[in-house]
């Protein structure tokens, strides 16, 4: 799979399990995220995913690397819906 494809599904998942913020964006905690079962199933590395999506500016979130049950609280905010 390229990467344009696995965030365009990226940005899918976020839309289906997130909500909006006050900001009007779509965001969703990365706990959630990451233990959802269908994400599982789609992205063999997600957090390669993701970084590449912050890299592109489709996304947002405030940890420099995201970690398994540390920043399952961190928002992950779609900056292009």
């Amino acid at each position: 799979m390229d990467v344009a494809h696995e965030i365009s599904l990226l940005v899918e998942e976020i839309q289906r399990l997130g909500s909006k913020n006050a900001s009007g964006q779509t965001s969703v905690k990365f706990g959630v995220l990451f233990n959802d079962d269908r994400c599982a199933n789609i992205f063999e590395a997600l957090v390669g995913t993701l970084k590449a999506a912050k890299k592109r500016k489709v996304i947002s979130f405030q940890s420099e690397l995201l970690l398994q049950g540390v920043h399952d609280d961190v928002d992950i905010v779609l900056l292009q819906e």
